[in-house]
């Protein structure tokens, strides 16, 4: 989460206030009287985070270890939260609609952040291809409406920034931030067109570079015959000398 946000969080909060961490397991939210996630409270914390140096409100106690996409209501009353925060993890789960829907059922109010498209349409932010490579998801915030659509393979191909480009982001531009209040819409946005996802693709805006449109790197090459077609082929010969006999 950005550190400007965590401390307008704090900062907005009464210490009586009842505050939930949505998939907080890599980096709890210290603030949070509770955590929600798969993973166990004794194994909670990466990317430099120190729990013998954090000061947590939450405990053992107040861990509760679920999976959040199961369609099982989580363990919590309506309204049982003043504030729920999710962040960076709406974008690895398999269902984050269903997860956005118990969020506004337990909380009145809360914070969501995923990583922007500016971002997650680079090259090399996690490895030699684009994005972060457990990431499902791309998300926008359109006019205060929260919109997934499913990270396509053909991502890897065209419809990215080149390489270097996340690097040069400011930290805001690198996520997608919703503050909401009393509820908020969430959708799937879903392609039935080739020539839809690529103007999708194409959407994103970001400073400086221009996205990468160009084909495999077998059609790069001088290749014809484009490379799922060449698996196809292979993986029929062997029925195909079945067959033949």
């Amino acid at each position: 989460m950005l550190e400007a946000s965590a401390r307008s969080i704090v900062e907005r909060l009464s210490a009586d206030e009842l505050v939930l961490d949505v998939g907080g397991w890599g980096s709890p939210f210290e603030r949070a009287d509770w955590v929600l996630d798969l993973m166990p409270f004794e194994t909670r914390g990466l990317y430099g985070y120190d729990r013998t140096s954090a000061r947590e409100r939450f405990s053992s106690d107040t861990w509760v270890q679920a999976d959040i996409c199961d369609h099982e209501p989580w363990p919590f009353d309506d309204d049982q939260f003043d504030f729920a925060v999710c962040s960076h993890t709406l974008e690895d789960i398999r269902d984050p609609l269903w997860v956005c829907r118990e969020l506004q059922r337990v909380a009145r109010a809360g914070y969501i952040e995923t990583p922007s498209r500016a971002e997650e349409q680079s090259w090399g932010v996690h490895g030699p291809w684009v994005g972060w490579s457990h990431h499902r998801w791309l998300v926008d915030v359109v006019d205060g409406r929260l919109r997934f659509a499913m990270k396509p393979g053909a991502l890897q191909e065209r419809g990215h920034f080149p390489a270097g480009h996340a690097d040069q982001l400011e930290p805001l531009d690198r996520v997608v931030q919703l503050w909401w209040e009393g509820s908020f819409e969430v959708e799937e946005r879903q392609f039935f067109e080739a020539d839809d996802l690529d103007r999708y693709l194409r959407e994103v805006e970001s400073p400086e570079h221009t996205l990468v449109a160009a084909r495999t790197s077998t059609a790069r090459r001088g290749s014809t015959r484009p490379a799922w077609r060449r698996l196809v082929r292979r993986a029929a010969r062997p029925l195909r000398r079945a067959i033949s006999r």
